[in-house]
């Protein structure tokens, strides 16, 4: 499994748009994790999206350093490392990097692909994401269009979002009076503003009612419909080759008829990161209420090493989260999908 290059992620996502199905990018905090959606991919025979969240590549760093960029760096380079035991494509990529924290996160990992590009060697990511929701329009767009100059220039797939995703990720939350449909309007903005960089690949997050974190049934109201909405009226103005590569946020408790749908209006990318925190967190909750007496050392007693190791319960959380990751590939449309040839 090399790790997607810029030629071979284009290619992913012109298949997933014309198959109609979508690939899964899922948010990872640490070694064990990346595995896990490694895991979950190769045993899908689909290839795939790993990416990192501010928060998660913090993570990644240790609780001494908290560098978001030295984080995402480490895990990348693990991915990279791994690639050859893998007999799937993935592609690395950051997410929600808001601008307050541009300068801090994704520049220096942009800055890193510049040096490894004019060394020789290969990028170190995919593609990044920059979050501009919370700045008005104008100034999201203008932010956008001149990362997406840079990132052309290096082979970089570039995603934004327009409108805000409402929920709270990372301990960010969506101001109560944010946008969380995106408009017709807007898009057409943005694909006029866009595709004056000719040639260039990017992605777009629009909202239709998206909530991160997840949600009894009913209290979140999507609108997939609106997809189709700003889509045809890309078509109608810019022609049908300017259609937007759509990314599906805050999808966790989402439908499957409304993720299907989406995919059918454009989506080519879903996010995932609320369902397999749960799922990993949810078998070492398992192994740790039934091995209560060996995990602690009670009434003077010495436990249990075997139940106790980190290894035996983070085994079990990985192989967890991977079978979140097949069910996720399951819902996309995207099981034996890969573009590997062994």
């Amino acid at each position: 499994m090399p790790i997607a290059d810029y030629n071979t992620f284009c290619t992913m996502l012109d298949r997933a748009r014309e198959g109609h199905f979508a690939y899964p990018a899922i948010n990872v905090t640490s070694i064990q994790t990346a595995n896990a959606v490694l895991r979950g991919l190769a045993e899908s025979k689909c290839d795939g999206i790993i990416q990192l969240s501010t928060g998660g590549a913090a993570h990644a760093s240790g609780t001494y350093v908290k560098s978001m960029a030295l984080g995402a760096t480490t895990i990348a380079e693990h991915v990279h490392r791994m690639a050859d035991s893998y007999p799937i494509y993935v592609a690395l990529h950051t997410d929600h990097c808001q601008a307050d924290v541009l300068d801090t996160y994704v520049i220096p990992l942009v800055e890193e692909t510049e040096k490894r590009r004019a060394a020789g060697l290969p990028n170190l990511f995919t593609g990044h994401m920059f979050d501009g929701s919370a700045l008005p329009l104008k100034e999201n767009i203008e932010i956008s269009t001149k990362l997406l100059e840079r990132f052309h220039r290096n082979e970089l797939i570039f995603e934004m979002e327009v409108g805000a995703v409402g929920g709270e990720e990372d301990g960010i939350k969506a101001k109560a009076e944010a946008r969380l449909y995106t408009t017709p309007e807007d898009t057409l903005k943005v694909v006029q503003s866009m595709n004056s960089i000719k040639g260039a690949k990017y992605l777009v997050a629009a909202t239709f009612g998206n909530v991160h974190g997840v949600y009894k049934p009913g209290n979140v109201k999507l609108k997939p419909s609106i997809l189709k909405d700003c889509q045809d009226a890309i078509e109608r103005t810019f022609g049908k080759e300017s259609r937007m590569n759509l990314v599906f946020h805050g999808g966790s408790g989402s439908s499957l008829e409304e993720i299907r749908e989406a995919i059918d209006y454009g989506v080519i990318k879903m996010n995932v990161d609320t369902d397999t925190q749960y799922a990993f967190t949810r078998a070492v909750a398992d192994h740790m209420f039934k091995n209560y007496d060996g995990v602690l050392k009670i009434d003077g007693e010495v436990g249990n090493k075997k139940v106790y190791d980190p290894r035996t319960y983070m085994a079990s959380a990985e192989i967890a989260m991977s079978e979140r990751v097949k069910r996720a590939v399951s819902d996309l449309r995207g099981v034996g999908t890969t573009l590997f040839k062994s």
